[in-house]
């Protein structure tokens, strides 16, 4: 009623231009005491609002609390409450005004957008005091996405139907106390029978929001506009490792699979994914792990005289018949053990995987052109010596200039992704256009560094980084019965293993995805998304197409490309906080259409040079590691001590105890990576195993070292 009320007669000031905390607080009271008669109630409000000492602040605000990750406190940092009762006024006055540009007021209100002021009489009842009236505002300006809504409108009217709209909503929601609530209420509350019980809580949880999975990506603020640049930066997020693990594969198996098979792959697999998953904002890929599990099969087939195609086909249906043995006993709920040192130990491990694929690559350039023997002095004043036909029988050419343009390419497309990426921190343009440079890094970084590459140094002899040859028998089932029953039941063995890394890389990616902090409102659906993932590999090992799974860190990625951020500032140090996610399949749907249009013009994506490729990786690698708190961590360890930020786990954990616990993730980093880049492929066999054991290691041996109230601050959600 309150809000109803004062929506009327609330004085509303749009984009003011004023920064100083006292040409606020003046430009508001003169929009509300305008008249000769409030001159005094003027001089009274602020001597009411201001304390009177040197330090000119607020006597009395209102300002939200939040319980943060590790249970720290986070302000609400946008908006600000100031109330006061004067004697002189005979009714109450709300006024309104957002700035311009954010404004400091103090440590704990460093990025104010939105200023309120609350005048009462002194003499008015208890429940239209100063404090209660302001409490009534202070409620609905605590709500994040309508902050967002309210920072996006451009007349007084549209600002007023908006805070209508939103106040509704919330009387709405207090006038169903008795119900439960569908958000607050906890998936560990349902209860299922073991067998295929998860599944049909999965079914359960997540067909009622089918439709609203499509209607998301086009309804609401932004939504067009977020739908369109998540999707350019899921197609050149996915066709580009696409293309780079499709080298890798072709000369890992002797071009038995290609890129134009992984192209296929990724359209189909992510088409299917995308209608059909639990969780549409989870990216399949083939993976860098997925390309080491086959150079695996490969190296076994060639050691034992097997078939490759029929071995990969088998190893891929048992593949999916444990996956379906997971998904119908239920087996996902051991992930309610995992915890964030898990899953960020298996993230980072995947950003050094993509590190050390590009950066094979520089140093395989670098052997072949830079330092090839054609270059040496030596060779060149042996040629000059004998004068001889030396040059007729080996091609006397340097090529240093390959080298040198493919490092440039590599670290200028990191270097122009992450500038891009990281553009709405800085001040030039205005918010929205920095947003779209931001949403757009990935894919003005590949053009750029590929046009870059392709017209300004063509002189440059770079060759093609593929053969986009067309394949005609592509579509032809694999013939199994070239396999003996001891090569199937080898087979068997493999398949185990493999379903190891599909089972620990899907589920870490969805609690990645359905992390707290991303405010996803919609449920997981982890036994669903299994039986989904089995069925699409299970159909292209039938073919002999490469396999896909969940990707890091394109699946975390993706949730912050379709999100609204809300950016604080806590004693200088800046950091962003999710607002709300739109969590829709059309990106996925588009992204995976897109990439099976692709095909139609190979030979034009055969001429994005390499380096281009790999440096995507980099930026990956790089953009990935943003809020992952053990790199954080790790950086801690090399930074001076008064320029830690404000964490809430540097505030409760001694830092000896917290530098301990970086150290032995660290060392389990290292021993996943000791298996996973092993030069043996019989050892690189057990790393999926490895990231299993990360969990109890987890549950049983750390909590023996480290005290469960320390872990407790930096080891969760």
């Amino acid at each position: 009623m309150d809000v109803k009320k004062f929506l009327n007669k609330t004085v509303l000031l749009l984009d003011v231009m004023h920064v100083s905390l006292d040409a606020i607080i003046d430009e508001i009271l003169r929009r509300l005491l305008d008249l000769p008669e409030y001159q005094i109630c003027f001089d009274q409000a602020r001597s009411a609002l201001f304390t009177n000492d040197n330090v000119h602040q607020l006597t009395r605000t209102l300002q939200c609390t939040s319980i943060s990750e590790g249970e720290g406190f986070d302000h609400d940092q946008s908006w600000l409450c100031a109330i006061a009762s004067i004697p002189s006024i005979t009714q109450r006055h709300v006024g309104l005004a957002r700035l311009r540009h954010p404004a400091n007021f103090g440590p704990s209100s460093q990025e104010v957008y939105f200023v309120i002021l609350i005048l009462t009489p002194i003499k008015e009842k208890g429940t239209k005091s100063d404090l209660e009236t302001g409490r009534t505002f202070a409620t609905i300006f605590s709500n994040l996405e309508l902050r967002n809504q309210l920072l996006d409108c451009h007349t007084e009217e549209e600002f007023k139907v908006v805070l209508a709209k939103n106040t509704q909503a919330l009387v709405d929601k207090m006038s169903r106390t008795d119900e439960k609530d569908n958000l607050i209420k906890t998936e560990t509350e349902e209860k299922y029978c073991w067998f295929l019980g998860g599944l049909i809580g999965d079914f359960k949880r997540r067909l009622p929001h089918y439709l609203s999975d499509y209607k998301d990506g086009v309804v609401g603020p932004k939504a067009v506009q977020k739908t369109i640049s998540t999707t350019f930066f899921l197609y050149f997020a996915c066709l580009m490792p696409s293309i780079a693990f499709g080298v890798l594969n072709s000369e890992n198996t002797q071009n038995a699979l290609n890129v134009e098979k992984v192209l296929y792959s990724q359209s189909i697999g992510g088409l299917a994914f995308a209608i059909f998953g639990g969780t549409p904002q989870i990216v399949l890929l083939t993976t860098a792990p997925l390309a080491l599990y086959t150079k695996i099969i490969f190296s076994i087939c060639e050691d034992f005289d097997l078939d490759f195609t029929a071995m990969y086909c088998c190893v891929g249906l048992w593949n999916t018949f444990f996956l379906f043995l997971y998904a119908f006993f239920d087996l996902s709920k051991v992930m309610k053990w995992s915890t964030r040192s898990s899953e960020e130990i298996f993230a980072v491990f995947i950003s050094i995987a993509f590190t050390i694929d590009a950066i094979k690559n520089t140093v395989l350039s670098f052997d072949t052109y830079y330092s090839s023997p054609q270059c040496s002095s030596d060779f060149n004043a042996t040629a000059a010596l004998f004068n001889t036909n030396l040059t007729s029988s080996i091609d006397v050419v340097c090529e240093r200039d390959i080298s040198l343009l493919y490092l440039l390419l590599l670290l200028g497309t990191l270097w122009l992704g992450v500038f891009l990426f990281n553009f709405t921190k800085t001040p030039y343009l205005n918010p929205g256009k920095r947003e779209l440079l931001a949403d757009y890094a990935l894919p003005c970084a590949v053009i750029c560094m590929s046009l870059i590459g392709v017209f300004a140094f063509k002189d440059v002899k770079m060759s093609k980084s593929f053969d986009s040859k067309r394949n005609e028998d592509l579509f032809s089932l694999v013939e199994l019965g070239s396999l003996s029953v001891g090569a199937a039941f080898g087979a068997m063995g493999l398949g185990f293993c493999l379903s190891l890394l599909f089972f620990m890389d899907q589920n870490i990616s969805a609690a990645l995805v359905n992390a707290p902090q991303n405010k996803m409102k919609k449920g997981s659906a982890y036994h669903l998304d299994l039986v989904v993932i089995g069925l699409i590999n299970g159909v292209l090992s039938m073919f002999a197409f490469p396999w896909v799974h969940a990707a890091l860190p394109h699946s975390p990625l993706h949730v912050r490309a379709l999100a609204d951020v809300e950016e604080r500032v806590d004693q200088g140090h800046i950091y962003s906080i999710i607002v709300k996610v739109r969590e829709t399949r059309l990106t996925a749907i588009f992204s995976s259409i897109l990439i099976g249009l692709s095909l139609l013009f190979l030979s034009v994506l055969s001429y994005i040079p390499t380096p281009v490729l790999y440096g995507m990786f980099l930026y990956i690698a790089v953009t990935a590691l943003t809020g992952n708190q053990m790199f954080e961590r790790l950086l801690l360890l090399i930074t001076e001590q008064s320029a830690y930020p404000p964490n809430h786990y540097i505030r409760r954990v001694p830092q000896r105890m917290m530098h301990f616990f970086t150290l032995l993730q660290l060392v389990q980093l290292l021993v996943l990576c000791g298996f996973g880049f092993a030069p043996y492929p019989y050892l690189k066999m057990f790393f999926p195993v490895i990231i299993f054991i990360l969990i109890p290691i987890r549950q049983k041996v750390i909590p023996m070292i480290v005290q469960q109230k320390y872990l407790h601050a930096m080891d969760s959600h």
